[in-house]
């Protein structure tokens, strides 16, 4: 009896098998734990893959209605179809997706958002209770909310001379059609045009600007023999201000009046050459000249809004001809210039509520052939001499591409590719090189689609 007492206490004393006890009440909570984070970790998948759907499924139907595809009261239908065919996992019930679709409105974009909720069947939530656990998730595409500022600086030398110019034309007359029908109100989308040869043609109206400089500027270019004032042999399409540019000797002492100016203008003064500048001072004004070459005047940023105000733009496009030589570099500086709030063109003031997209669209057939220093405007030019127009070309390009986006298209001529071209697109996917001129309308129909790009945000 003795030791049986003995048992009995050492058992009553004995905490050995509390860990039985805890573990036992404790494995509940702890199992439970672990399958929450299990069938959460389900739900968070499930959440993520419908994301993705909802992302591409708004992207879709923003797509088919700014391309004309489907109507608005289409989108709801067509949205669902979508993310329908895109979500992957099909263990989820009660899945529902909702589409809203907003017009444009106050240059705030259109807008398609798709909205969706489902929930899984829990493993282990549901022996506390929660046989379910819910997610939704949603997706907004917007597009049409970049205000588009564009500038066309298109080729007009000599060798675009046929059916490359005549190319150029169509396609960018149907260019300025498909970015026109972007806008909702008038100043959604401005155009610029502006033809190059080896100048640039302002306006004869513009005689009077005070940011022109007269001082290389002569009425005459050649004598009545048809031979040049200029001392480099028989190049009598030299102005004097390219003939002094290039360091050569001016034979006449220009006594016309400024009215019989063409309205061409040639480059700045070395650097302003490359640079957006207010003229203000000489170094600064833009240099008059009378170019024997000189191209089509160009056309100041202009409403791509309605048919009539696209037509002022076409006829810009439609009066542009074939000659002189090629200076790329002066053509991207007024493309640049015109979209620009500043003199010498002040274009448009532009909403600080609106966000804008400024684009040039530089469209040449060739290499650099002149400058107001270096060059014949020839492919006689040799290779040093164009060396050093491209050079010039290749700091304005860095200088314009930090506020603005560049797209270049080369024709071959047969030259092969360009040296400063490629380099001067705002990445490699924004040069194009064509090989025959019908490549044009092409070319301009995928950068016009990069214009108007849609975005997904969520």
């Amino acid at each position: 009896m003795r030791r049986l007492l003995g048992e009995i206490g050492r058992f009553r004393k004995d905490r050995s098998g509390n860990i039985a006890v805890i573990f036992g009440i404790a494995v509940l909570p702890i199992l439970s734990f672990v399958g929450a984070a299990v069938d959460y970790s389900r739900a968070s998948r499930a959440r993520s893959a419908m994301q993705a759907a909802l992302d591409s499924a708004s992207l879709m139907v923003a797509k088919d209605i700014a391309d004309g595809k489907i109507t608005a009261q289409e989108a709801a239908t067509k949205g669902k179809a979508y993310f329908k065919g895109l979500y992957a996992l099909r263990d989820e019930q009660n899945v529902t997706a909702e589409v809203t679709y907003t017009p444009s409105s106050g240059g705030k974009g259109s807008t398609v958002v798709i909205t969706a909720s489902g929930e899984i069947k829990t493993e282990f939530m549901k022996v506390i209770g929660f046989p379910t656990m819910g997610f939704n998730s949603s997706s907004t595409s917007t597009w049409g909310n970049s205000l588009l500022r564009v500038a066309l600086v298109l080729d007009n030398t000599g060798s675009m001379a046929g059916s490359k110019l005549t190319d150029l034309k169509t396609a960018s007359e149907k260019l300025v059609d498909k970015l026109g029908a972007l806008a909702n109100t008038s100043g959604d989308v401005m155009i610029s045009v502006v033809p190059f040869a080896s100048a640039v043609n302002v306006g004869k109206d513009k005689k009077d600007a005070t940011w022109l400089r007269w001082d290389l500027w002569d009425a005459k270019n050649k004598n009545s023999s048809g031979d040049s004032y200029c001392s480099k042999g028989n190049n009598s399409w030299y102005s004097m201000a390219v003939c002094k540019g290039h360091g050569y000797n001016w034979g006449h002492t220009p006594n016309s009046p400024t009215s019989d100016w063409n309205g061409c203008v040639t480059d700045r003064d070395k650097s302003e050459d490359i640079s957006k500048a207010v003229p203000t001072s000489l170094q600064t004004k833009f240099v008059a000249e009378q170019d024997t070459y000189c191209p089509t005047k160009m056309l100041p940023l202009t409403s791509a809004y309605s048919p009539s105000d696209r037509q002022k733009i076409k006829d810009t496009i439609t009066a542009m001809t074939a000659q002189g030589g090629t200076n790329q570099t002066i053509g991207l500086q007024w493309g640049w210039l015109s979209l620009l709030q500043q003199a010498p063109l002040n274009a448009p003031s532009e909403d600080p509520n609106n966000v804008y997209q400024h684009v040039i669209i530089l469209f040449s057939d060739g290499q650099n052939t002149v400058n107001r220093w270096d060059g014949d405007g020839t492919m006689g030019t040799s290779a040093a001499e164009r060396k050093k127009v491209d050079d010039r070309m290749k700091l304005l390009c860095a200088e314009a591409r930090k506020n603005t986006t560049i797209y270049t298209v080369q024709l071959d001529d047969g030259t092969g590719v360009s040296p400063v071209l490629p380099a001067c697109a705002s990445s490699t996917a924004d040069f194009f090189m064509l090989t025959d001129p019908k490549e044009i309308d092409t070319a301009f129909a995928q950068i016009s689609t990069k214009i108007s790009k849609l975005r997904v945000s969520q």
